[in-house]
């Protein structure tokens, strides 16, 4: 697929210095780019590369400065990291190819429009999925659950699972409970590869605007993910918590269940949640975490320990030395 210049200036709204109708075929990093390529600056880091370069085009911020003339056709625009990113996506919808004979749909399923259903997926009944969405291979969304409008949901992801819900009997065993809610996500949510999240057992599970997972990450039933808050690969997050709006999570972190994480929370990789964090906008860090400058004074006093202990050995020492 091949854009021309004038083509890519028009539909990220730049202005062209240089050949308008030159083409490029595939998008390429600007320190490998060559003929037929093109790339973003955006950073003065990488200043240097566009002088050498052999691509067709360059996205430019306009904020760059250049000493000298380059090969080149450039495209200034007020942030080429998103101007790159919007053509990449229209880039990636144009060259998708999907083969319509291997994937299932309800027929009582409702599909917006410019959905990109890939093969060996599964719509269930009464299912709702909004307008531009991409559904990559081998995902799964049960019956009932509610997609938005600009969603992107990778491979492998399962929407609408069973949440974890078993009744301890007085033999031992375990009793299902019925799971009979469903799942609802906003718009422009991105989920990662093998997510799960779980249908409520009563009511939704709700996954915000603009929230955006990671692969292999578990939500379970009842949880609530409010609007663009991100969460790193591999978290989990235990039934009927609520993580308020803006919130961002590292890997690997664990969130036990019927808590509130608050708004703007910034929680440390591999940190482990057992109680509400009720303060704003606070890093967090440990198992079980605690305030994040906290937690790095520990640190350094956990490395020192075996220095302190000789210190207080010495100081006993020095004690008892004087009361005899």
């Amino acid at each position: 697929m091949e854009f021309t210049a004038h083509q890519i200036a028009n539909y990220v709204n730049g202005t062209i210095e240089g050949d308008q109708s030159i083409a490029a075929n595939h998008p390429a990093k600007i320190e490998e780019a060559k003929h037929g390529s093109i790339c973003f600056l955006a950073n003065n880091k990488y200043l240097e590369h566009i002088y050498s370069s052999d691509a067709s085009i360059v996205l430019i911020d306009k904020k760059i400065r250049l000493s000298k003339p380059v090969k080149p056709t450039l495209i200034w625009v007020n942030d080429a990291y998103s101007a790159f990113g919007k053509l990449l996506s229209y880039y990636q919808k144009e060259t998708q190819l999907v083969d319509a004979s291997t994937y299932y749909v309800s027929p009582s399923a409702k599909i917006g429009k410019a959905v990109v259903i890939s093969p060996n997926c599964y719509i269930g009944d009464e299912v709702q999925i909004g307008d531009h969405c991409i559904l990559y291979p081998n995902v799964s969304v049960y019956h009932n659950c509610v997609i938005g409008n600009h969603c992107i949901i990778h491979s492998g992801t399962v929407i609408g699972s069973d949440g974890f819900g078993f009744a301890p009997q007085p033999d031992g065993t375990y009793k299902k409970i019925p799971q009979i809610g469903n799942v609802v996500i906003g718009n422009n949510v991105e989920l990662g590869a093998n997510v799960c999240i779980d249908r409520a057992t009563m009511g939704s599970t709700k996954i915000g605007n603009g929230v955006k997972l990671d692969n292999l990450i578990q939500v379970a039933h009842n949880v609530i993910i409010e609007d663009n808050t991100v969460i790193a690969a591999q978290s989990g997050i235990a039934g009927s918590t609520i993580i308020k709006e803006n919130c961002m999570i590292g890997g690997q972190v664990g969130i036990v269940g019927h808590i509130e994480i608050a708004a703007g929370s910034k929680i440390q990789a591999q940190s482990g949640i057992s109680r509400s964090i009720k303060k704003p906008n606070q890093a967090w860090n440990d198992s079980p975490a605690f305030a994040y400058r906290d937690a790095l004074k520990s640190q350094v006093i956990y490395r020192n320990l075996p220095e302190l202990q000789k210190r207080i050995e010495l100081l006993e020492a020095t004690i008892k030395q004087l009361k005899s």
